[in-house]
Order: C-alpha cells, then sequence, then structure tokens
C-alpha cells in the first residue's frame, strides 16, 4: 500500500497503479494508497472527473446547461448502484475487506479513463471506435481490479462483474424512468 504526503504523489502514484491494471501487472495494487485518506483522495479525483465529463460538452457547446444535473445525478445513480451490488457480492463472498480497495482502485481508474477520453472527444474522435475501444479498456481494468486488487478468484470475478452489470442495469432503469429522453432526442435515435 502507497502512502503518498500531497495529492499529486497519489495522482502520480494512481497512475501507474491504473496502467500496471491495464497491463495486468500482479503489483498494480502497489501503487494504490488503500488508507482512508487514499480513499478520500480517491474520491476527490471521482468528483473531478464526474465534473469534467458533465461540464465538457456544454464547452464544446453540445448540450445545454440543465443537461450538467441530468448528467451528474445519472452519474451519481450508476455509480452507488455499482457499488452496492459489488458490496452485496464482496459481502457474500466473506471478502468485505475488498471494498476499500476495489473503491480506491475503480475511482482512479474512472478518473484516468475520463480524462483520456474527454481529450478524445476534444480531438473530435467520440465515434463507435473509440466507444468501443473505451468499453473494451473499462472491462480489463475492471477484470484486472477485482483480479489483481481485490484478489478473487475466476468465479468469483465473474459473480462481481456480473453484479456490478445488473446494478448499472438496474441503475439505467430508474433513470429512464425519472429522466425521460425529450422528444427531440426520441427522434433522433429513432431516426438513426
Amino acid at each position: 500500500m502507497a502512502q503518498q504526503s500531497t495529492i499529486i504523489e497519489e495522482l502520480m502514484a494512481a497512475g501507474r497503479g491504473v496502467s500496471a491494471l491495464l497491463m495486468g501487472d500482479r503489483q498494480a495494487g502497489s501503487w494504490f494508497d488503500f488508507s482512508q485518506r487514499g480513499l478520500y483522495g480517491s474520491f476527490i479525483a471521482l468528483l473531478a472527473a464526474t465534473a469534467i465529463s458533465a461540464c465538457l460538452p456544454l464547452a464544446m457547446g453540445s448540450s445545454a446547461p440543465g443537461d450538467i444535473t441530468r448528467s451528474v445525478l445519472t452519474y451519481a445513480l450508476l455509480f452507488a448502484m455499482q457499488v452496492a451490488f459489488s458490496a452485496i457480492v464482496l459481502r457474500q463472498l466473506k471478502r468485505i475487506d475488498g471494498l476499500v480497495p476495489y473503491l480506491v482502485a475503480d475511482n482512479w481508474a474512472s478518473f484516468f479513463i475520463t480524462l483520456i477520453s474527454a481529450a478524445v472527444t476534444a480531438l473530435g474522435f467520440d465515434g463507435d471506435f473509440a466507444l468501443i475501444v473505451f468499453a473494451i479498456l473499462v472491462v480489463i481494468i475492471e477484470v484486472n481490479i477485482a483480479r489483481l486488487v481485490v484478489t478473487l478468484s475466476p468465479l468469483q470475478i465473474a459473480m462481481f462483474i456480473v453484479a456490478q452489470l445488473v446494478g448499472v442495469l438496474i441503475g439505467l432503469a430508474f433513470i429512464g424512468m425519472l429522466f425521460p429522453l425529450p422528444p427531440d432526442a426520441v427522434a433522433q435515435t429513432t431516426a438513426a
């Protein structure tokens, strides 16, 4: 467990940790700070990532100011559902001790993926190919967090990932009920 003295040092170490997760390095967990301070730092990074992803479309002129609230609420609900279902599975597996390491690594991974995604979007590469690449990156990182940081067995990893997906799908259903798409967005979707 790495303990950094500043948020910048923690950011740099977490960046190395996320890179190690992407590469499947067994020492990936050693780059993250799993203390309470490290957990708080990871949530600061997650809040920054949420702000970036919510405000970037407005800055680029592709959304209205009200979309920021919808985006933040959507992200918060999806995150809460993902964490809740992850905690349920970890509790069933008697591995609730893995929740904080999972949160720290996942929060930092979300931060760096959001930064990269924002840069790619700002450069104009936001099509289906970019979406597929980022989806693959997320799956690799999530599996490696479960495998290398939480140290789950292959069957437990499958249960953990499926629980997260179920949580996100239930969250998306709630979002669909709470925030139905505006008529012009529905027209665009059906026309495509």
